[in-house]
């Protein structure tokens, strides 16, 4: 098969891809059944994902990062995905929800407290955007959070908080509500650390997918945090919220091409193994050509993402190549997991199988850290059609 790297990697960056590649396939993979049927996020795998320094990639070294950028970090999730990906939504959230938001906003006492662990993969944060009348349309934040001798009071519910209640959690950064300009929700984001009185961590869902991610609704009732706990300036976190969950869909396009290569290696592999009606079943053209789509999603999915993700690192705009690379690699992920689950038949339909798994878990890249139909908003704003 043809090589799972891009042409366009340097030396560096095909060493490190191969490294991670290496450590999903003989750590990650082996626990990955057993992690999905019980709920159950391995603590001991983000340890060494730790120690490998992955959540520390695209951080500068004087903070104890890599020193890498975006693109290493999706080439780590990218080759994750491939066999788990609760394990690679883990890192990408840990580092675009968890960690980039303090690194990028936070003052020095907030750098100096929380990024530390955060960066070296010994703790995890979580963002608080989504609420029950609030997903996509974020302006629809209810959760209200006002000023009270010198602290924020906060009340409010969010849900689908990836990272929000695991034994390492910190604290979780949410959005809320702090008043009112010229008839528009000023939204600010504060960060609330785990254990804080009235903020409880509720019960984890029952997921069709990413079912060994950690997800939790949070509840917020007379939340009282010191004022210093703001992120940024009182009022701009919707839209520092917005320019993180730009950078976070190339992370996620790379999750999601990950997962497309993962369903198209096994597909292959199992079309030459299984023989039907006394041949290979990778003898017939049909198997041949859905293969071939499979293999064609990929590479066009890779080729989206490292756009996006070089004209990021390089400072250049990209909102609407982020928006095209996780419209093109989700969808690639969706589709070639229906295609593989259907060249493995009744053995695909098996949570054993890796491709059942990813059946499951492919279709919330179609609907996570922002819908198929947002970016599409997107990049018909981008063309000059929407106002």
């Amino acid at each position: 098969m043809t090589s799972a790297f891009s042409a366009d990697l340097t030396d560096e960056e095909r060493e490190l891809a191969g490294m991670v590649r290496e450590f999903a396939e003989t750590v990650v993979a082996p626990q990955a059944y057993e992690a999905d049927r019980t709920h159950t996020l391995s603590m001991d795998v983000v340890a060494q994902m730790g120690e490998l320094g992955l959540f520390g990639l695209p951080f500068p070294e004087e903070i104890g990062g890599q020193g890498g950028d975006y693109l290493a970090l999706g080439l780590a999730i990218e080759a994750l995905a491939r066999v788990d990906q609760s394990i690679a939504i883990t890192l990408e959230a840990g580092v675009s929800l968890g960690a980039m938001p303090i690194h990028r906003f936070g003052d020095a006492a907030q750098k100096g407290r929380w990024l530390p662990d955060l960066v070296a993969g010994r703790a995890l944060a979580g963002f608080g955007l989504t609420e029950p009348e609030a997903g996509s349309d974020a302006g629809a934040t209810r959760t209200t959070a006002r000023l009270d001798e010198g602290d924020w009071v906060i009340d409010g519910a969010k849900q689908f908080i990836t990272n929000s209640g695991t034994p390492i959690t910190r604290f979780v950064t949410v959005t809320a509500v702090t008043g009112v300009m010229d008839g528009r929700k000023q939204i600010s984001t504060i960060i609330v650390p785990n254990g804080t009185p009235g903020f409880s961590v509720e019960p984890g869902y029952d997921k069709v997918g990413w079912r060994a991610s950690d997800t939790h609704p949070l509840v917020l009732d007379g939340v009282r945090v010191p004022q210093e706990n703001l992120l940024g300036v009182e009022g701009a976190g919707f839209r520092n919220f917005l320019s993180i969950l730009d950078e976070g869909r190339i992370a996620i396009a790379a999750l999601a091409t990950g997962a497309a290569e993962g369903c198209l290696e096994d597909a292959v592999a199992y079309a030459k193994s299984r023989t039907v009606f006394g041949s290979a079943l990778s003898t017939r053209q049909n198997a041949q050509f859905t293969l071939a789509r499979m293999r064609a999603r990929v590479h066009t999915a890779r080729l989206a993402w490292h756009h996006a993700a070089r004209l990021r690192d390089a400072g250049r705009p990209f909102a609407e190549e982020a928006a095209i690379a996780k419209l093109i690699a989700g969808e690639a992920a969706m589709d070639n997991a229906r295609d593989a689950t259907q060249i493995f038949g009744g053995n695909g339909f098996m949570n054993e199988s890796a491709v059942g798994r990813h059946y499951r878990d492919s279709k919330i890249l179609e609907i996570g850290e922002g819908t198929t139909e947002v970016q599409l908003l997107v990049i018909a704003r981008a063309l000059g059609v929407v106002a």
